[in-house]
């Protein structure tokens, strides 16, 4: 079967899709190879996927700015709170205080991304960025730009929790981890332009030197904003609305393929048959919630959050989470954060401070961009795992050479600088592993109709820890020196072992071949609902064709 341009159900026998219960992924027809051949082929989905990555770019944007920001004279100036005595505590709050919004902008943003659909959801997480942004550029006090993070930080968690949503429902599967790199590629690349910025106006007098990188960072906002309109809507949010024959025109768009061609028809059909198959899940587990009133829409909105920790999808949100935990508990936004006041423990002097802040942060975009090849080429799995072992193993290096020899730097230049050599490795290691993966594979693993929530809940995992954090790494510095990298290490160890037992491969599979990864929606009963539900979508298909005096 197929819907041809006018709407009209075309024909192609049952015999030309793949059953549910077969292995999708090595039977079904490719868009193409995997890698960066496979990216060219799809040009179209991957400029849609790079230019919603742009949300990436404000959360790198806004990372790179603070950690200049907070060393600046100037700033320390007019926030002297910041460099009191106390100043450790002071600081890690206003840090923390983003992840705070950004932890309260990506739980909501779950229910606003499936209800007005994940473009027009962007377009709201920017306007809300946008006040929070020129809140902290405006800023007289301590207390008004600690609000303005905390605005800004919604705006920004918003986003961060619907790009990776929206890029991995556009995505074919051969190339789907490479655009999902994108996220963290745009994040990244955000830092490193933030910080270089940054470090130039930290030489202009006055407080602009400071003000005019939180006004820069309104830039990359209003271009996704406005330019996210011109993208089309994805084709699973449309199919979870009824809006079938628009879904299956976007299909066509983002693969550039017309809506007759088989591999598209395989795609829609697979999408419509897993949405109407969970939709009948959610049916059966809720009955007394389908009279369609508004309280029980509200409930059946809350019980779709529970069903994320019941059978069939409590694995994935354990996944989902824990990838997101991992990613901030190894420590990556406190070297970000605070990478200058960690070099100063390594002997550096205030320049060089900020240089080699510089270069760790573009250190870490090269790992990330090996992972625009290695993402679906070797697969998440491994990628994990060897990124835990390269830094663990370098937190123990940098604990024992701090530990050892911070009391008299100036007498052992060449540890420092080994310790150094171990942070760029850090960073080298997390770029190619635990930066793109923890992005990535939420979005995919989540059924359609708990997708935006699932991804929403792991998202706010990496917030709430982002600013745990954020809040207990100026002091753990301040206070134990070579134990804040004992304390990575340790983490770092546990997200090899948990990695190990618990998260399975997704490279090269459709999003809808994901119950039988995780096999949690496998019992007899589901599987002859699966069917009679794909039996029916060729019926009514066949019935259309005979309806328009078509030959079956």
């Amino acid at each position: 079967m197929y819907l041809a341009e006018d709407g009209h159900a075309g024909t192609l026998g049952s015999n030309n899709f793949i059953h549910h219960t077969q292995a999708v992924w090595e039977q079904r027809d490719s868009y193409g190879p995997p890698g960066f051949q496979g990216v060219l082929i799809n040009y179209y989905a991957t400029l849609c996927a790079a230019f919603a990555a742009i949300g990436g770019l404000v959360f790198g944007f806004d990372q790179g700015v603070v950690s200049v920001v907070l060393v600046m004279p100037q700033f320390l100036q007019r926030f002297t709170r910041v460099d009191s005595g106390a100043g450790g505590f002071w600081k890690g709050f206003l840090t923390a205080m983003i992840e705070l919004g950004a932890l309260i902008g990506a739980l909501n943003q779950g229910w606003i991304a499936d209800k007005i659909s994940r473009k027009y959801s962007i377009v709201v997480a920017v306007c809300i960025f946008t006040v929070g942004s020129i809140l902290q550029t405006a800023a007289p006090d301590y207390a008004t730009l600690t609000v303005g993070r905390l605005v800004g930080g919604i705006g920004i968690g918003m986003l961060s929790m619907v790009a990776p949503l929206y890029i991995s429902e556009i995505s074919p599967p051969e190339i789907r981890g490479a655009l999902l790199v994108l996220e963290e590629l745009s994040i990244v690349t955000g830092i490193v332009i933030a910080f270089w910025i940054t470090y130039g106006t930290r030489y202009m007098a006055g407080e602009w030197g400071w003000r005019l990188p939180f006004l820069l960072q309104l830039i990359p906002g209003i271009i996704l904003g406005g330019g996210i309109l011109c993208l089309p809507f994805s084709p699973r949010w449309l199919v979870s609305k009824g809006r079938d024959a628009e879904a299956l025109s976007a299909l066509g768009k983002l693969r550039t393929l017309p809506t007759t061609d088989t591999r598209v028809q395989q795609e829609w059909f697979e999408i419509r048959t897993e949405v109407a198959f969970h939709k009948e899940t959610s049916a059966l587990r809720h009955p007394q919630l389908q009279d369609g009133s508004a309280a029980s829409r509200t409930t059946l909105e809350i019980a779709s959050w529970v069903d994320c920790f019941r059978r069939g999808c409590w694995r994935r949100t354990h996944i989902g989470v824990g990838l997101m935990f991992f990613q901030q508990a190894v420590g990556i936004n406190a070297l970000i954060y605070y990478s200058p006041t960690l070099f100063k423990t390594m002997g550096l002097n205030y320049s060089m401070q900020l240089v080699m802040s510089g270069v760790l942060n573009v250190t870490q975009l090269v790992g990330v961009s090996t992972s625009l090849w290695t993402m679906d080429r070797i697969g998440r799995r491994p990628l994990l795992l060897w990124g835990s072992f390269f830094m663990t193993l370098s937190h123990i290096v940098i604990a024992v050479l701090v530990g050892r020899f911070s009391n008299n730097w100036p007498g052992h230049r060449d540890a420092g600088w080994l310790s150094v050599a171990f942070l760029l490795f850090y960073m080298l290691s997390f770029g190619a592993s635990w930066g793109p993966v923890p992005w990535a594979m939420p979005s995919e693993i989540f059924p359609s109709s708990l997708r935006a929530k699932g991804v929403a809940l792991s998202t706010c995992s990496n917030w709430l820890n982002n600013f745990i954090i954020g809040l207990i790494t100026p002091p753990l510095v301040q206070n134990t020196g070579f134990g804040a990298y004992t304390f990575f290490a340790v983490f770092c160890l546990l997200s090899l072992v948990w990695t190990f037992w618990f998260v399975p491969e997704t490279s090269g599979r459709t999003l809808e071949a994901m119950d039988h990864i995780f096999k949690d929606t496998v019992s007899d009963e589901e599987e002859a609902r699966r069917k009679a539900i794909e039996t029916d979508l060729i019926g009514s298909a066949r019935q259309a064709n005979d309806t328009n005096g078509k030959i079956p």
